[in-house]
């Protein structure tokens, strides 16, 4: 099984990236919450890896923290879903948010997924009730809850125009920490255009 690849990020085309190991180029599937955390093309790259082999397809899914891994093989763990499924899922929403769906037993959070109907929902909600620790349910450094004051603001405006959770706190990122909301909107519908 392949664990983890280390190498050169070659391309990007979502969900699809190529990362070239000493010459040898593996085609990884991540989510797009991996995709947005990605460095720029040529860089070095670390990919956590999930391997699925089948009958007519042997496909690696990339992830870039140890909870997305997780929840990614809980997810593959309910009848009915498979990694198509599981990433559309990962791609959806953040680990925490999924998380706390189900901790809440949100189902109506899940349905937002594209390709997630409502039995579809009930079913994850009941198979990885419990199944989501607090160890998944945080995002890479701690912070399980969105933004607060401007920053804040500025997500719940990007979400109601349309931009979904993941793009709005990507587009975050590359703000000035002082920023205000007029012009972190402006920037970040910049950002989000490109």
């Amino acid at each position: 099984m392949i664990g983890r690849l280390s190498g050169l990020l070659a391309e990007k085309n979502p969900p699809l990236i190529l990362v070239d190991c000493q010459g040898v180029g593996y085609e990884v599937l991540v989510p797009m919450s991996t995709f947005y955390s990605l460095p720029a093309s040529g860089e070095r790259v670390t990919l956590l890896t999930h391997f699925v082999v089948r009958e007519d397809a042997q496909t690696l899914y990339g992830f870039v923290t140890q909870a997305e891994r997780a929840a990614f093989r809980e997810l593959l763990r309910v009848s009915g879903v498979g990694p198509r499924t599981a990433l559309a899922v990962l791609s959806g929403m953040s680990v925490a948010e999924l998380a706390q769906a189900v901790a809440t037993q949100q189902a109506v959070r899940l349905v937002k997924v594209p390709g997630i109907g409502k039995k579809t929902a009930e079913r994850l909600l009941l198979e990885l009730k419990g199944k989501l620790g607090p160890d998944l349910g945080t995002m890479p450094g701690g912070a399980a809850a969105p933004a607060d004051g401007a920053q804040g603001d500025i997500q719940q405006a990007l979400v109601a125009l349309g931009y979904s959770d993941r793009e709005a706190a990507a587009a975050l990122k590359a703000l000035p920490p002082d920023v205000s909301v007029s012009e972190g909107i402006r920037l970040a519908l910049k950002a989000l255009a490109r």
